[in-house]
């Protein structure tokens, strides 16, 4: 199969772009409400003797209850993210919204005008240009490759990709139809709600930033995770082949990353830590341990989980762990955070990042 990575390059230098991209803030929003496993698996309407706890490390997820929707999560994120940041909204060059659902003061889809722009409008950046871009559960990432990519050139020098996901209601319609371990809509019971927000800035010279962004779709799986509006139910309702997808993303990912890898020079134990797509920590827990097998190592550090308390919360959930991350002062200057994503369609995708003392100081003391 041809596979064809859209790679920016390790580092400026001739024929390549003449600036680095840095991470320089990171915010979420989460809504307050906590909703467990075994309320969500009470509240379905067969009895499914389904120990959904058991199956995918889950114990809760954060959920709106119509108090937030997709653009007060992505805003309420953006907002903390300035909050952290040393930039102000006039600063924004550039604003990208990356959301799968675009709910707003219900369940309903809101196209036009684009939630990228709200947003905006939200904080203050009345000067940025905004433009909404959907890449599944790889949304935020795209939206980093982008960005990211502008910077690199020269194009901008400041911009923010942002994501809020009202996705929850999918799991309380598959709560009237599952019936069994089989069911196509049990992932749906794994989602969670969450908005995150990401400010990308030019480094200063000689500073560490994105050394790769890269992404393909292996599309000929295209159908193994699809979503339709519910008929009789209001929102939607996604049916997915769970197996299936952990099967191909275990034959697919290593040879992707190991392009990833070489294009930057590094072997697998350069990396410090990973945060893969959260979907369960079972599944990522046992992906790892096979990427271990192929590669003859793994990186310096755990996988790194957050599902188990918030849920699989779609393309926020990178940037959900990774401040979950900087706030526990896990992460030291100068480590290599690979950021993997998997996503339907599918999308497989990595963005690697070395942490710098400018972001560590957002959350610390920078030491």
């Amino acid at each position: 199969m041809s596979r064809t990575w859209l790679m920016m390059e390790k580092s400026p230098g001739a024929g390549s772009a003449p600036h680095v991209a840095r991470i320089e803030s990171v915010g979420r929003r989460l809504p307050p409400t906590r909703l467990t496993t075994e309320e969500l698996m009470a509240s379905t309407r067969h009895h499914t003797n389904v120990d959904l706890e058991r199956l995918t490390g889950i114990h809760e997820r954060r959920v709106s209850t119509g108090d937030e929707d997709s653009l007060s999560l992505a805003a309420g994120a953006a907002a903390e993210c300035l909050a952290r940041s040393h930039h102000g909204p006039e600063d924004l060059q550039v604003l990208v919204n990356s959301s799968i659902t675009k709910y707003r003061g219900g369940l309903s889809q809101w196209l036009e005008p684009a939630t990228s722009l709200a947003i905006a409008r939200s904080i203050g950046a009345t000067e940025a240009q905004t433009f909404d871009v959907s890449n599944a559960c790889a949304g935020m990432l795209t939206g980093v490759f982008l960005v990211a990519n502008r910077i690199r050139r020269g194009d901008i020098s400041c911009g923010m990709v942002t994501s809020g996901e009202y996705i929850s209601q999918l799991g309380q319609n598959a709560a009237k139809h599952i019936r069994n371990v089989l069911s196509p809509e049990l992932a749906s019971l794994t989602l969670g709600d969450a908005g995150a927000a990401v400010i990308l800035e030019r480094a200063t010279a000689g500073e560490p930033g994105i050394e790769i962004a890269g992404f393909t779709t292996v599309s000929d799986h295209s159908r193994l995770c699809l979503a339709y509006p519910a008929h009789n139910d209001e929102g939607a309702r996604m049916f997915t082949k769970s197996r299936a997808i952990h099967r191909i993303a275990i034959a697919d990912t290593p040879v992707l990353l190991q392009e990833a890898l070489d294009a930057a020079d590094l072997s697998i134990t350069d990396i410090d830590f990973v945060i893969p797509h959260q979907t369960s920590a079972r599944a990522i827990r046992k992906g790892m341990t096979e990427l271990g097998e192929v590669f003859g190592g793994l990186p310096r550090h755990p996988v790194v989980v957050t599902v188990d308390h918030y849920g699989n919360t779609a393309s926020t959930t990178h940037f959900v762990a990774l401040v979950e991350e900087l706030e526990a002062g896990a992460l030291e200057v100068g480590d290599r955070v690979a950021l993997l994503a998997l996503a339907s369609g599918l999308e497989i995708g990595v963005v690697l990042f070395t942490v710098d003392k400018g972001l560590v100081g957002l959350y610390g003391d920078g030491a």
